[in-house]
């Protein structure tokens, strides 16, 4: 196992190894201080990053394969000195307008927090900018311990879920009005892109339900007993945007459900116009027909049958209309 992670003095003369840096690259580190506990904070760590990593701490070397690694599962891995979390949050991606999985690793020590995101997480940036420029943020976050820095870090990171489920929600309603409005050929698209990104969200947060129970047991390494209660709070954020994706699961479902019942009833009621029409012209057409052949038929030589015969296509397209009306059909 490894070492307590700790700073190491750059030795003259150290051979690089193959993944270090150029000399003219400069790592991407950013570091607030408070009272004896570092934030560290590596957004798209770069190999330039991991030569820096792998110079000041001695984490274990596969924890580094997982920091530079793209597509690594949610979990957490318990050291004697220190605890390696992976979590994952939704970030929307505006170049593509879909919702995608963005990393957090974070190295958690008795001095330290380490946080490296693979993508631009606006509540991580905010907190740590908030930090960096606020004395009273520093002492509120820091003076609780490294514990405490990490609950907030990821309860802000969980409570930027909820404006994007909102949105869901908004959307969903709006799917709502338009189907029964009389919009359903446009509402398809809408229900498609709803529900990849309810499935989306599902696979983000499924897989680290059981990671933060980790996270609660684990906690009381860094935490002081009197704020044990808010890692439990961490939990029931995730349960309640779980129980959201549900619910919008079931009710997207129910509107595709009910969107396909109502393009259905709407086809039917086309269909049973075009039936109808054709039905009443049939036994026109019929006598039409017989009237019109190339050979002799009765009073082919006088005009006063052929306005009876007007007169009973009249009458038959006058009683078909009124018998289906009064039967329901049209």
């Amino acid at each position: 196992m490894p070492n307590l992670p700790k700073p190491r003095l750059r030795r003259a003369g150290r051979l690089r190894d193959a993944h270090a840096p150029a000399p003219n690259v400069e790592p991407r580190v950013e570091v607030v201080t408070h009272g004896g506990l570092r934030w560290i904070n590596i957004e798209k760590p770069l190999p330039a990053d991991q030569a820096w990593l792998e110079e000041h701490f001695e984490f274990h070397p596969l924890d580094y394969e997982d920091v530079m690694s793209r597509n690594q599962r949610p979990k957490i891995d318990e050291y004697p000195d220190y605890l390696f979390a992976v979590l994952h949050f939704p970030v929307f991606d505006k170049t593509v307008g879909r919702l995608n999985a963005g990393e957090l690793d974070m190295f958690i020590g008795p001095d330290f927090l380490l946080t490296i995101p693979n993508e631009r997480l606006q509540p991580v940036e905010y907190l740590f900018e908030r930090c960096r420029s606020s004395d009273e943020a520093r002492a509120e976050l820091f003076e609780k311990g490294p514990g405490f820095l990490l609950y907030k870090i990821v309860d802000d990171c969980f409570d930027y879920c909820f404006p994007m489920l909102r949105k869901m929600g908004n959307k969903l309603e709006r799917m709502e009005d338009d189907i029964f409005e009389g919009r359903s050929e446009e509402v398809v698209r809408d229900i498609s892109n709803v529900k990849q990104e309810i499935i989306n969200f599902r696979k983000i947060i499924r897989p680290q339900r059981s990671v933060l129970r980790d996270l609660e047991r684990n906690k009381q390494r860094y935490l002081a007993e009197d704020l044990d209660i808010y890692f439990d709070d961490i939990v029931d954020a995730s349960e309640r945007i779980w129980d959201m994706l549900e619910n919008y699961k079931e009710v997207v479902e129910a509107l595709e459900d009910t969107n396909e019942s109502v393009l259905s009833h709407r086809t039917n009621d086309v269909l049973r116009v075009l039936t109808t029409i054709s039905v009443i012209i049939l036994p026109l057409t019929l006598i039409a027909s017989l009237w019109g052949m190339n050979v002799r038929v009765p009073g082919q030589d006088e005009s006063a049958p052929f306005y009876a015969i007007v007169a009973v296509l009249v009458a038959l397209l006058v009683g078909s209309l009124a018998y289906f009306r009064r039967r329901g059909w049209l």
